[in-house]
């Protein structure tokens, strides 16, 4: 994962501190070599320890107790530096910051106390005459610090609340871009449905009525066969136009266009259909009703024209988190291993674009059920 601007800019402030420290006291060669090394060491720590751990931490905006713990170690090792060379006090300005941006803000104010105390209480042990003036720079040092450590944190938040909101907005662009795509889709599919219901449907219903009206007994077999050919295909052009057009469902749920479907199937083919709706209906986003409505809809046109069947029934059941279309007859079924006509691959490729499943069991003993489940 890359690090953002801000923190690598901070990580390049932190080398120069850590650095410039640790160069002033190694060149104040008034102290001991010996506490001059611990103080080099404790630096040195201090910035392994922060490239190790504390920056991984930020970086995961972990403020729990390992948070806690780095920002005491770091407190540990500034007060090693501090009582072995006091110069070392300019450190502040390197602990300051990991303490606010590894710990909640109440926390990391009560550690830049204590850090701003350590230099006066070593003052204190060493010289207890300034102590005055040790006062006023640690409180002078801490208001500092809370201010700029208050502001650093305030200014974060605000950033962060920023990079949410452009993510909703991103996300409402996303969901309109969608929408619009979901509407000219829409438009499409209606155009293309009135298309055919003038031309194709129409057809067909001239075609019946002229013959009928040539031999309304149709004694002739030739004739009887064409009418039903055309009655066929006519059951079928309505079908497409109810699947290609949402119209079907404007005035109507989806419950309600089963039914009608269900209606219409058992006034033209003689067939008993019993529908059932169960659970609580809802809306649904209006291709998953058109894929569901599409599947009753081929389905039925199958039990027409292959099954034979003496009666049938859908099921319309509403789930929290799903809906399920179940058709089954009574009829001569068939292999579906075998057979992959009677539409189904067109009923699995719609389920498949709204995220659904299409099971399809069919024997010659007990009929076909076929079910549809579309998450939604």
């Amino acid at each position: 994962m890359s690090s953002p601007p801000s923190l690598r800019l901070w990580d390049m402030y932190f080398v120069v501190v850590a650095v410039a420290v640790a160069a002033a006291a190694i060149s104040a060669d008034w102290y001991p070599p010996g506490r001059r090394a611990v103080a080099v060491g404790a630096i040195i720590g201090m910035a392994v320890l922060y490239g190790v751990v504390a920056r991984p931490l930020i970086t995961r905006d972990e403020q729990g107790t390992p948070s806690l713990l780095v920002s005491l170690a770091h407190l540990l090792l500034f007060g090693t530096a501090v009582a072995c060379v006091p110069l070392t006090t300019w450190l502040l300005f390197m602990v300051i910051p990991v303490f606010f941006m590894l710990v909640p803000l109440r926390t990391a104010i009560g550690l830049v106390l204590v850090a701003n105390l350590v230099p006066v209480l070593l003052e204190l042990r060493a010289d207890p005459g300034g102590l005055a003036i040790d006062l006023v720079i640690a409180a002078i040092s801490t208001a500092a610090g809370i201010c700029i450590g208050v502001w650093i944190t305030k200014m974060a938040e605000q950033s962060e609340q920023r990079a949410q909101l452009i993510a909703e907005l991103e996300a409402s662009r996303a969901e309109l871009a969608r929408l619009s795509h979901e509407a000219g889709v829409a438009q499409e599919r209606t155009r293309l449905a009135g298309e055919i219901h003038d031309t194709l449907a129409q057809g067909f219903t001239s075609i019946i009525t002229l013959i009928q009206a040539a031999d309304p007994a149709l004694r002739d077999e030739r004739l009887a066969l064409a009418v039903r050919t055309a009655k066929e295909n006519l059951a079928e052009s309505r079908a497409i136009v109810a699947a290609l057009s949402p119209s079907a469902l404007a005035s109507s749920s989806l419950p309600e266009a089963v039914r009608r479907q269900s209606a219409r199937f058992s006034e033209e083919t003689g067939v008993p259909t019993a529908v059932r709706i169960t659970g609580d209906p809802r809306d649904l986003p209006t291709r998953v009703e058109v894929v569901l409505l599409r599947a009753a809809q081929e389905a039925l046109t199958n039990v027409r024209r292959h099954a034979d069947a003496s009666e049938v029934a859908v099921l319309l059941a509403y789930a929290p988190s799903s809906v399920r279309l179940v058709i089954r007859d009574d009829g001569r079924g068939f292999d579906p291993a075998i057979n992959g006509g009677f539409g189904l691959p067109g009923m699995r490729s719609r389920a498949s674009q709204v995220g659904g499943t299409l099971t399809v069991h069919s024997s010659t003993e007990s009929g076909t059920t076929i079910e549809l489940e579309i998450p939604a």
